[in-house]
């Protein structure tokens, strides 16, 4: 078995700052967004839906989409059935299929929600960073991302 490749100081310093700083961002915007009744998971299930067509997504799609197993989605989707964000509806074509569904009360919250949420993104993040240190963060997570999705 090979030896461990260990992180240099600035590689630990990389990951340790990515860290923190994902985990108290996504803390602070969960937070604001309690204010308005929701989670962060909430949020991000309303945002697919109400960009998809017809507001509405497979759930074997929206779990991929919001990278959450199948089961937590489910129990997710139930807690927002109940709020009335959502509903659920059978495939046509697919009778094992289930779609997830915005009803008219999430897209109104979605609406409501948005730009306040777009304003603590802008106030915690993109503010303050300039515009080549923007695209240099788009350019460093794409191939993690394409990585971990496995492209």
């Amino acid at each position: 078995m090979a030896d461990p490749r260990w992180l240099t100081a600035d590689e630990q310093r990389a990951w340790r700052a990515h860290l923190t700083a994902h985990r108290l961002l996504t803390h602070r915007l969960d937070r604001e967004l309690q204010e308005h009744g929701l989670s962060f998971n909430d949020y991000e299930i309303l945002v697919n839906l109400s960009e998809s067509p017809d507001h509405r997504m497979r759930m074997s799609d929206l779990a991929d989409a919001t990278v959450q197993s199948r089961s937590r989605l489910s129990h997710q989707i139930s807690r927002m059935e109940q709020a009335g964000l959502v509903t659920r509806e059978l495939c046509e074509d697919d009778r094992r299929g289930t779609f997830a569904v915005l009803t008219p009360l999430g897209y109104h919250t979605i609406e409501r929600v948005a730009p306040d949420h777009v304003a603590g993104v802008r106030a915690h993040f993109i503010d303050l960073l300039n515009p080549e240190q923007i695209r240099k963060v788009e350019e460093i997570y794409t191939p993690v991302v394409t990585h971990l999705q496995g492209r």
